[in-house]
């Protein structure tokens, strides 16, 4: 299994130096997205990774659909196989994803590409905070575009729960609530029509399982947080934030702590535009 996280001084010795790292060429994204500031661009414009492409989170990693399929839904294989050619991807790249928000975008980006295929996909630990910290360069404007990949998508190598398997879930299994801890107990709901969490789900705010820095907790850290939440060896793991974005931050860490999880995709936009799933609160 490939590594998950890379260090800022790792990534600076593969795109500013001539360390390379993985078994192929390297393709580095800026995933920039955030719900009160969608568009990222402006940001990466005023500054990014040398060698970072711009990534479209609403565009190219999500679907538009009807509110009951959810808020992110995800996009159609041949579409991300287009735009994964357009950032110059090649079967057997190593990609590296980063955002400016401790990774909670940018872990979209990694979990996606990894559950179409690619399999050496890594995060930037700390994200754009810890390249800058470690004083490493930035550079500005729009990059000439580079020659187009050849990249095959084919989705499928990561589990994945329906609706209908997500409502089932903690019947057998533990099942992750990545959200806040107020949105989970329905003590406030800012996005979605209804508040409160799936019946059976466990809170789990993924931001929990970071440090000051934003940087991923060790992994016996993040393994005991887990064995606390009830994820035991044999038990089945799943996980679902707002709209399926912060989720696969959650299934970072957990894939850190050596735990296989399936992502619910549709999460709780998709949940509470249903108006006959059931809602718990507390």
């Amino acid at each position: 299994m490939h590594d998950i996280l890379i260090t800022p001084a790792q990534l600076a010795g593969a795109t500013i130096g001539d360390h390379p790292i993985g078994g192929g060429p390297l393709r580095l994204l800026d995933v920039r997205w955030r719900l009160d500031r969608p568009d990222g661009r402006p940001d990466y414009v005023s500054g990014h990774i040398p060698g970072a492409l711009y990534v479209d989170l609403d565009t190219q990693l999500a679907r538009h659909g009807a509110p009951q399929d959810g808020r992110h839904p995800l996009p159609p294989v041949d579409q991300l196989q287009r735009d994964a050619r357009s950032w110059g991807i090649d079967d057997g790249d190593t990609v590296v994803v980063y955002d400016d928000l401790k990774n909670l975008s940018a872990a979209r980006a990694w979990w996606l590409l990894r559950y179409a295929g690619i399999a050496d996909v890594r995060l930037l630990d700390g994200g754009l905070a810890a390249w800058k910290s470690a004083g490493l360069p930035l550079e500005t404007g729009e990059p000439a575009a580079p020659a187009p990949g050849s990249v095959t998508l084919e989705y499928g190598a990561l589990p994945v729960l329906t609706i209908d398997e997500a409502a089932d879930f903690a019947g057998g299994g533990v099942l992750l609530d990545a959200r806040a801890g107020e949105r989970f107990r329905g003590e406030v709901e800012p996005i979605d029509p209804r508040a409160g969490h799936i019946p059976g789900a466990v809170s789990a705010p993924t931001t929990e399982n970071l440090d000051a820095d934003g940087r991923f907790l060790p992994p016996d850290q993040l393994r005991a947080r887990f064995a606390a939440l009830g994820v035991e060896p044999g038990v089945a793991v799943g996980a679902y934030c707002g709209s399926g974005v912060t989720a696969a931050h959650e299934l970072v860490a957990l894939a850190l702590a050596g735990v296989d999880a399936a992502l619910f995709a549709g999460s709780w936009s998709q949940w509470s535009n249903q108006p006959d799933r059931p809602v718990a609160v507390g």
